[in-house]
């Protein structure tokens, strides 16, 4: 695997529609790229740039997840890197970022629905399956991921 050169920053939440429409909402009008929660005063957004492109995106939001008990858990939500950058390092690189800045925060839990064809880069990071297949009309088969941090 080529894992490049990124820079990564905090952006807006409509700054992450450059990447999440292409990737998740494919077919979809922009708008389908808000999701709940963005605006929300405790929720961050990291981009990925690579030669001043962005070129992935990752928010966190704060969210409990049901049967757990834990200090502050955080719900990832609309991880993307455009389908020309997959592959490279660049979705590991922000899940770190990401669970940095969660731990910085006094987060200590990290949970998301994650797409069916993404459990394997999860797995690699980590996470586990933590729930049965489920259908999210109109976007596909999740699992519920999970990963405590230390």
């Amino acid at each position: 695997m080529q894992v490049d050169t990124i820079q990564i920053k905090f952006i807006t939440p409509a700054e992450t529609y450059v990447v999440r429409h292409p990737v998740l909402r494919v077919g979809k009008p922009v708008e389908s790229c808000k999701l709940e929660g963005d605006e929300d005063p405790t929720t961050f957004h990291l981009g990925a740039y690579m030669d001043g492109q962005l070129v992935g995106v990752v928010s966190m939001l704060i969210q409990e997840y049901s049967g757990q008990s834990h200090q502050k858990s955080y719900q990832l939500r609309g991880m993307a890197v455009l389908a020309s950058k997959q592959g490279r390092g660049i979705g590991a690189q922000l899940i770190a970022a990401a669970e940095e800045e969660v731990t910085n925060r006094g987060g200590d839990f990290i949970w998301m629905n994650a797409r069916l064809k993404a459990v394997n880069f999860y797995t690699s990071l980590g996470y586990t399956i933590d729930s049965p297949l489920f259908e999210i009309e109109k976007i596909g088969p999740h699992y519920v991921m999970v990963k405590e941090l230390s």
